[in-house]
């Protein structure tokens, strides 16, 4: 499998430049999403067949065009929140401690260190593990 395939429709730059614009309309829970997938495919540790579901994830999230346009309060990010938590849940057993600790610093500096605590937050790191036990448990049969 070739991730450059997949990996032309992602660009760091306008990756940044989208997160940078739409931080506080998208919410902690959308852009700490991003942030996971972000530092997973930049971490030497996560396999090619994750990259390439989160490339198609991220070149997703900065398109243009949108199944629901980013424009429309609130309900602009839903479909962006669906696939970046299939995303999550297809790629969780990839997603370690140094990945969630770059992505909360980060998200620091988006909105300051309430953010990091917030349920939000709390609920998706929940759901990472939870989704990575549902993953070893076949692998331990």
């Amino acid at each position: 499998m070739d991730a450059s395939k997949y990996q032309k429709y992602f660009n760091r730059d306008d990756f940044w430049s989208k997160l940078k614009k739409g931080a506080k309309k998208a919410g902690s829970k959308v852009i700490y999403s991003c942030l996971l997938l972000y530092y997973a495919v930049e971490s030497p540790r996560t396999p090619l067949k994750a990259k390439v579901q989160i490339y198609g994830t991220l070149g997703y999230l900065i398109l243009p065009l949108d199944l629901i346009p980013d424009l429309l309060p609130v309900v602009g990010y839903v479909d962006d929140l669906s696939a970046l938590g299939l995303a999550l849940a297809v790629v969780a057993k990839n997603i370690d401690d140094d990945v969630k600790l770059k992505a909360k610093s980060k998200l620091r500096d988006f909105f300051g260190d309430e953010a990091v605590k917030s349920k939000d937050i709390i609920d998706i790191d929940g759901k990472l593990v939870a989704d990575q036990k549902k993953e070893e448990a076949p692998e331990q049969k």
